[in-house]
Parts: structure tokens; sequence; C-alpha cells
């Protein structure tokens, strides 16, 4: 009665919890900030704060490109005028600021004390059409900008609200479409590309993709756990346990004002399938001594004993791999490995809480009659184990070769990531930001802070010349598409102030041409490109443009390019530059992704190795324990290199996940022979009773870790389709180590030492 008494207690605390975890999870939002994913804490982040802070952010902009119909330019008036009533539309929506449109784009003309904005384009005036396009094309920053090289598509530029978020960003965008469908435009006819398109996009696909992921591991983790145990208990209690956690550790993050992300999304699924390992093995063990005749007190007692110190090492190993994904710089993984890690900490709580007085409260199950010898595990099992030994030198030797061959290949892993580096090739999104790509400048933005030597201002001829040599390089050498600085500023206003006249369009040839110049520019101070470019008092500038996304790998080439370039030929008694912006952000996260990834690893590597020191108190247990964990790592990082797998910050968290999940079997395996060696002396034998006790649960939970792992597969994110691919086969791999290195690490380390390992169980035990 008192443990029945007890089990209530245990379920009416944990339901309380359970019930306070829910409130919480009621409250979860989903969000995907761009800005999450700069390095935090970098010098960098800082300083390209202050910078947005005084001339804007450089990303807070959507492209609208629209197609004009086949067989016709963009010139056709028809066309045009739609363009401008669509122009007018999105200026009039809230939460825009400025809209670039080639139906708004005019060449300004200084007449007296006023300016007259010349339209360059005349769509109510078909005569205009050829006069107007000849001057379009001869006129710098149009073409590639707001019209395409051949002619056959227009962008709308509209800049937003600084850090719009989903809500607002949502109904714009809705609105725009829907005001797209009414002009006539057919979506294969039209193309958005910026952040708060992706914003939407993966919010969206990830709300949808957690329910899916969801669903598939339950089925699968269902189906699974019917075909091990055949008993409704056996398959519920799993359930109830792991999705208690995840309750539990989803109401942790919404309590701490955490939002669902790209990274955390994976969190629900990791833990699904991670945290079935320790339930596995109670409920094997509880079933295999009801099997031997003992009561239900004393098997549960005995499962929850011997369980007790390899599923304590195992949690603690495990959320010590997601942890250190807590040393990088970018929140969404930090937040991705602290809750993770908490959560499997949660799980081992409720395995060995809410578990057994679930247990407790059912009545003695009746267990199913074992097949005939030769099918069952025990018989699977023993030819296998000997089979293994029979064959060890094979077994070595090809784990060694694969070892090798892995090794070369990994090394050709390369690290390299894009804006949109999470979209697979054919996404729907992505071909939109390609078509920016092809028909004008680029979605990368580039920002290059100008500052002017102290007693200098902007618009002194000598900064202004130095200015136009950066330009020129970026444009010649670097691949930018389209520049705006304080040249285009002085070049535009020399233009108007010689009727407009295209040959005008450069720096004037002396201080006192400039003077004339700078004079006249207050009476454009009221447009919005002009004050994005200068601050009011001329003490710093801007150089600006868009370039396509070239991949990681090419933008770190071009950068080392520029600032050797930026060294060598400016003068820093004139001009002082400092390269930032949102993409050179995103570049500095690949610099630190190979330190955060070796720091992870080294410190899962370092803690697992103090940890099996510390309970085993053997350099040989260490090498046993790290061997057959380590070996199928290097194998994936080799299939990685193999296949042109880039690592990215996604792909990162890999090894460190994989690592600490797969140590797991290998420390249930050695703790059960701890104990299996205090009633055997034989090694041998104690070995083989182990493979056979412990090879049905390790196999069971590593069949489920790898199909739960698979179903990410499935996920239209690139990043997540590649940690449920390696992962998985990180794991598959590791349950082919465990039953075939193991045992013969153990055999061939200890064969004269078994004392060594034959230690009291630790504590944790019970």
């Amino acid at each position: 009665m008192p443990l029945r008494k007890l089990s209530y207690s245990v379920l009416f605390a944990l339901a309380l919890v359970s019930g306070l975890a829910l409130f919480f999870v009621a409250q979860l939002r989903f969000n995907y900030n761009f800005n999450d994913f700069y390095p935090a804490g970098d010098p960098d982040l800082d300083y390209y704060q202050q910078y947005s802070a005084r001339f804007g952010n450089d990303n807070d902009y959507v492209l609208l490109g629209l197609e004009a119909p086949a067989g016709q330019t963009v010139f056709e008036p028809k066309f045009l005028t739609r363009v401008d009533s669509l122009t007018r539309f999105i200026g009039q929506r809230r939460h825009v600021t400025q809209v670039s449109s080639p139906t708004t784009a005019s060449n300004p003309v200084v007449e007296g004390l006023g300016v007259f904005n010349i339209p360059y384009l005349n769509p109510t005036d078909p005569s205009r059409r050829a006069q107007d396009s000849t001057l379009v094309y001869r006129t710098p920053g149009l073409v590639g900008n707001l019209i395409s090289r051949d002619a056959r598509a227009v962008t709308i530029l509209f800049q937003t609200s600084p850090n719009l978020s989903k809500p607002p960003g949502d109904s714009l965008l809705a609105a725009v479409r829907t005001e797209l469908k009414r002009q006539g435009f057919q979506e294969s006819e039209y193309h958005m590309a910026g952040k708060m398109v992706a914003q939407s996009v993966f919010v969206d696909r990830l709300q949808m993709e957690l329910m899916v992921f969801m669903s598939l591991s339950v089925v699968l983790v269902t189906g699974l756990l019917w075909l091990t145990f055949r008993t409704w208990w056996g398959v519920v209690l799993p359930l109830v346990v792991v999705l208690g956690a995840i309750l539990w550790g989803l109401g942790l993050m919404s309590a701490c004002g955490v939002s669902i992300d790209l990274m955390t999304a994976l969190l629900p699924v990791m833990l699904f399938v991670v945290g079935m390992s320790d339930t596995i093995h109670i409920i094997t063990r509880y079933v295999t001594e009801l099997g031997y005749g003992a009561s239900k007190k004393d098997s549960l007692w005995i499962a929850l004993k011997e369980s007790g110190f390899g599923s304590g090492l195992s949690a603690l190993t495990t959320s010590i791999g997601f942890f250190t994904l807590m040393t990088s710089t970018i929140r969404p993984i930090y937040n991705f490995g602290l809750f993770t890690g908490i959560a499997v900490l949660l799980t081992f709580a409720l395995s060995f809480t809410l578990l057994p007085a679930m247990l407790l409260l059912l009545r003695k199950p009746q267990l199913r009659i074992p097949r005939a010898e030769g099918h069952s595990w025990d018989g699977v099992l023993g030819k296998l184990f000997r089979r293994v030994l029979a064959r060890r030198q094979w077994v070595v030797g090809i784990s060694a070769l694969l070892l090798i061959g892995s090794v070369a290949s990994a090394s050709r892993i390369r690290i390299n990531s894009a804006l949109l580096d999470d979209l697979s090739k054919n996404d729907p999104v992505k071909l939109d930001f390609q078509f920016f790509e092809r028909q004008f400048a680029g979605v990368r933005p580039f920002e290059l802070d100008l500052k002017p030597a102290p007693g200098r201002n902007i618009y002194d001829l000598a900064v202004l010349r130095e200015t136009e040599e950066i330009e020129t390089y970026l444009t010649e050498k670097f691949g930018l598409n389209f520049v705006a600085s304080p040249v285009t500023l002085v070049k535009s206003v020399r233009k108007a102030l010689n009727g407009g006249l295209l040959s005008e369009y450069r720096l004037p040839e002396s201080e006192a041409a400039l003077r004339r110049i700078t004079s006249k520019i207050k009476l454009f101070r009221k447009k919005p490109e002009f004050r994005a470019l200068v601050l009011p008092d001329g003490t710093e500038g801007r150089l600006t443009g868009r370039m396509p996304d070239v991949g990681s790998i090419r933008a770190d080439k071009l950068n080392a390019d520029l600032r050797t370039f930026l060294r060598q030929n400016t003068d820093a008694s004139i001009l002082q530059t400092r390269l930032t912006g949102s993409a050179n952000l995103i570049d500095k996260n690949n610099e630190n992704l190979t330190l955060n990834m070796i720091t992870g690893m080294t410190i899962d590597i370092v803690m697992v190795t103090l940890i099996v020191l510390a309970l085993f108190r053997s350099l040989r247990m260490t090498l046993v324990v790290l061997i057959p964990n380590l070996v199928p790592i290097l194998i994936v990082a080799g299939v990685m290199g193999l296949a042109g797998v880039s690592m990215k910050v996604s792909t990162s968290i890999i090894f460190t996940i994989a690592f600490g999940i797969a140590v797991d079997d290998t420390i249930h395996f050695i703790s059960k022979l701890k104990l299996t060696l205090l009633k055997e002396p034989n090694l041998f034998k104690a070995v083989r009773h182990t493979y056979l006790l412990a090879g049905k649960a390790v196999i069971v939970t590593s069949l489920i870790l790898v199909g739960g792992f698979s179903t990410l597969i499935f996920s239209s994110f690139d990043g997540t389709f590649y940690v449920g691919l390696l992962i998985g086969l990180t794991l598959l791999f590791g349950v082919v180590a465990e039953l075939t290195l193991l045992p013969i690490l153990i055999l061939a380390f200890y064969r004269h030492r078994p004392k060594e390992i034959r230690q009291p169980v630790p504590a944790l035990g019970g």
C-alpha cells in the first residue's frame, strides 16, 4: 500500500508540474529572426548596430521583380502603367518607408532656387518610348538595379520599418500579392526577395514541419516499440514519459522567453528519439526479470537499480554533448544546446519517477511466449557474438581501412554558407532570389563605413576621390553590380546643376567647383536616398551596394583582397574605412564555426574521459569507451567530404550531438558488464552474457534513434535534412561498432585484468 500511495503522490506532483508547463507551452511562439544568426558578443556586431542606428539596416527591404509579358519589353506603356499603379499602392502601405521604382525614378535638374524632377519614363506618352529607353540605358544606376539588362523585367524596391516582425510583415506581403493579382500579374510573372520574405516562409514551414516530424516520429517509434514489447503498456508508457519531458522542456523554453526557431524546432524530435533510451533499458530489464519468475516489485527494483548507473551516466554524457553547443556565438545554436541538454536530464528524472509509478499501479503483465530457439533475441545475438570474435582480425582490419579512408576524405570538407543556405536548390523562394541575381544586381548587401580623417569632411575633394577609387575597385574587381556613396550624391548634384546632362555626371576638378556643388546639396537632403548616404554634418558616409550571393568561401577571398587594396591604396590620413553590414556578420560566423565545433567536441570528449576515469579509474576503459564512438564520427566526416557536403551553421552541430548520443549505449554496456562480473568471474562468459543482455536494448534504441532522425530527411531545409541524415548515419555506424569493436576491445584490453572492471557499482545505481 505505501508504494501505491507513493506512486499516486508522484503522479499528482508530476501532473501539477505538467499543467504549469502546458500553460507556458500555450504561449510559445514560432520565430525566425535573421539577426539572431549574427555572432553574439562580436565587436563587429556592436559596430554594425551603431552604424545601422545612423544609416539604417541594410536588409530592411523587399525586392519585387515584375516580368513583362512574353514578346514585350518593360517599355510598353500598358506594362509601365501597371508598374506605376503597383508602385503607388505599395507606397501607401503601412510600414513602407520608401519605394524605388522605374516609374518614380527621375532626373533632377536645378533651375534657380528650385529642383525639377524629370521622370526617365513616360508611360502616358508612347511617342517618347525610344528616347526614354535610350536615356535609361545611358544613365548609371538604372540598368541592373531597377531595369534588367535585357529589358524584360523591372524591380520595385520598398524599404520597410526597421526589424519588422512577422505578423505585420505577413500582412504587408499579403496585401502586395492581392494587388498583384488584381493588376493581372500571374504568380510566374513576379518574384519577391528579402529578409522579410524569407522570415515569413521560414516560420510557416517551421510550424508545418514540426507537426509532420513529430507525427512521423510517433508513428515510427510506436511501431518499433510494439515490435519490441508486443504489449500496449510497452508502447504507451515510454510515449507518456518522453512526451512529458518534451512538454517540460518546451514549457521551460517558453518561460525563459525563447521562441521556436530553425534550431530549437529540432528539440521535440531530438528529445523524442533520444529520450526513449532510458525507458527501453528499464522496461527491457523489467520484462527480463519477470520472465525469470521474479515478482513485479522485485523486477522493477532490479531494473531500476541496474539501469540507474548506466542511465544516469548516459543522460549526463548526452546532456553534456548538447551543453557544449553553448560555446557557439550563434544564439539559436546556444539556445538549442541549453534547452535540449536540460530536457535530456528531465527525461532521465521522469524515467525514474513517472515510469516506475505507472508500472507499480499497473497489474503484473502477461508475458508473451518467446519464439523458438534460433529466432529469439538470445539466439540471434549469440550467433552474432561468435562470428564477431571468430573474425576479429577482419573486423579490426576493415575498421582501420575505413578510418584511414575517412580521415583522408574528411580533409576535403570546406566551410561554406550562403544567405539562403537552408533552402534546397529547387525551393521556390530560393529560385526567386536567384532571379534577382540573374537579372539584377543581386541580393547580397555590401556595406563600407567611410570616415574622413580628423579635420576633414566627407565632401572634401580628396576624400571623394579616394571613395571613387574604392567604388571603381568594387565594381571592377569585387563584383558589386550596384553601388551608391557620397560620390553618387556629388555627381548627381553636379549633373542636376548642369541641366541633367549625363556628361556632367562626374566629380568636379577643383575645390571651388566642389564648394558650388555642396552648397546646393541641401536642396536634395529631403530625398531619403541622400539622407541614407551621408550624415547631416558630413562627418561620416556610407558606401552601399548589392551583389550575387557568392557563398562564404568566395566572399572571404573577396573581403581579404578588398582589405589588402584598402590598406595599400587608401590614404588613412584622408579617409578611413571599415567593412561592416549583415552579410559581413554572417560571414564571420564561418570563421567561428571550426573553432566552435572543435571546442565543443573537445569539451565533450574531455568530459566523457574524465567521467570514465572517475568511475572506472582506468585509462584502458577510457579507450574502450572512446574508440567505438569516435570511429563512426570520423567515418561520417569522411562521407561528408566524399559527398561534398559543406560545413555550415546547421551541420556544425552534428558531430557534438552524435558523439553525446552514441556514447550512451557503450556506457549501458559497460555498466551491465560491471554488474555481471560481480557474479561471473570468467571475463569471456561475462562479456557474452552482457552482449546477450544489453544487445536487445542497444539495437532497439539505436533503431529508434536512427528511425527518428531519418524523419528529418523530409525537411525542406537543407540544414535539417543533413542533421537527420548524418546523425542517423553516425548512430547506425555506432551500433555496428558497438556490436563488433566493443567486445573485441574489452577482451583484448582486459584479457588478463578482469578485476579492473570488477568494481562495486557507484551509489548512482541505488
